[in-house]
């Protein structure tokens, strides 16, 4: 009788987005501005990707993990962005059952990854500062592919758990998501059956690699100040510190988010206020992280201006080259 009590629910095919206003005046406003920050974010950070790629003096370790940074910020807003976008202009916020799965996993996944690909960096920046005779022996090529390998299969093996969890409960007929994507926590308030067992998960994998992930970037970073304090030279210390200022600036807007949408008291916990942290966090960091490595970094700007050389000659070469054979 349980088994068929389970089965008796509303099998549903689609849920609604509530999206982030239902005030009219305010969609074409904010279709524009989300479009703005979404094509930034995606040319920002496919730039980065390429850049570190193609860039001779960018083959380092910390431009690899870089690189990863941006592949995965990338995939995280582009898991939610063009949806986001769509619904702006369409009648009905609408995602269909197998689609809505898909983007909780893939968010899921990418999250994770950022948190422990942030702290693989934290670690590169401690044995660069630390260590530098060792640098070269420690970061070899087959130790930075551990340090993004395991992050992403252990992020892909919690994304599938709490997706197949989430989406094999018994679901109740309103399918309503307080969100504009797909979320846990709004999916989790539509299941009937009891979500005691998926929400002690949740909890659980999201207390374990948010303190484990920032435990390694607080050590990595006392250890760094340690080293830096000893330095006798100036120029030595101010050196290291400029290393070190984007990655720490991208961590603590990352986590203070964090901290802002899952460390609330639950008084005043609402889905409004996660809905502008959300915002912040699939869309805004996403593009602030390429400005921020670019800004303060002078090896990514002079590999964009050698780059911005390369394509202004290439034009100039070929039509030279032309005319010679015209010749």
């Amino acid at each position: 009788m349980a088994w068929m009590d389970r089965h008796n629910h509303t099998v549903l095919k689609e849920f609604i987005l509530t999206g982030i206003t239902d005030r009219p005046e305010l969609q074409a406003p904010l279709l524009g501005l989300f479009l703005v920050i979404y094509v930034i974010s995606v040319v920002g950070n496919l730039g980065v990707v390429i850049l570190t790629k193609v860039d001779s003096r960018l083959q380092t370790p910390m431009y690899f993990f870089l690189r990863h940074l941006a592949f995965i910020d990338f995939g995280y807003s582009t898991t939610v962005g063009p949806k986001m976008l769509v619904n702006f202009i369409s009648d009905q916020n609408t995602i269909p059952y197998n689609r809505c799965a898909t983007q909780l996993a893939f968010f899921i996944l990418f999250i994770i990854s950022e948190l422990f690909v942030l702290s693989a960096m934290a670690y590169d920046r401690y044995v660069a500062i630390c260590n530098p005779l060792l640098y070269s022996a420690v970061m070899s090529q087959s130790m930075c592919w551990v340090l993004v390998g395991v992050p992403y299969l252990y992020s892909a093996s919690m994304s599938l758990i709490t997706t197949i969890k989430i989406f094999t409960s018994s679901f109740c007929g309103y399918n309503v998501i307080s969100n504009f994507y797909c979320e846990s926590l709004p999916l989790l308030s539509l299941l009937c059956s009891s979500t005691r067992e998926i929400e002690l998960f949740i909890l659980i994998c999201s207390v374990f690699d948010l303190v484990s992930s920032l435990l390694i970037v607080l050590v990595s970073y006392i250890l760094i100040l340690k080293a830096i304090l000893r330095m006798n030279s100036a120029e030595g210390r101010r050196k290291a510190f400029s290393t070190c200022g984007s990655h720490l600036t991208v961590v603590v807007v990352l986590y203070a988010t964090l901290c802002f949408m899952y460390m609330q008291p639950k008084s005043s916990h609402s889905f409004n206020s996660d809905k502008i942290a959300s915002v912040f966090f699939t869309l805004v960091i996403p593009m602030l992280n390429p400005m921020i490595y670019s800004l303060r970094n002078r090896e990514v700007k002079g590999a964009l201006h050698r780059m911005w050389k390369n394509l202004c000659k290439f034009p100039i070469q070929s039509s030279i080259d032309n005319a010679y054979k015209t010749n």
